[in-house]
């Protein structure tokens, strides 16, 4: 799922994966909207975030 990438932090989402395109410094997500997947997931391990882009580079 590709999601409009905002210039600012989308406020209560908390992302620590750095090798995601949304990905901002502070663990912040710049996605303008998240899609988090999982049919009968029962921890938060069985859930995936349907909107990751891996980063087509890595920044530093």
């Amino acid at each position: 799922m590709s999601a409009n990438m905002m210039d600012h932090p989308n406020e209560g989402v908390k992302c620590v994966v750095d090798t995601c395109k949304y990905h901002m410094a502070g663990d912040h997500c710049s996605a303008e909207q998240i899609v988090v997947r999982a049919v009968d997931a029962s921890t938060s391990n069985q859930t995936d975030c349907a909107t990751f882009i891996p980063q087509s580079r890595k920044r530093k």
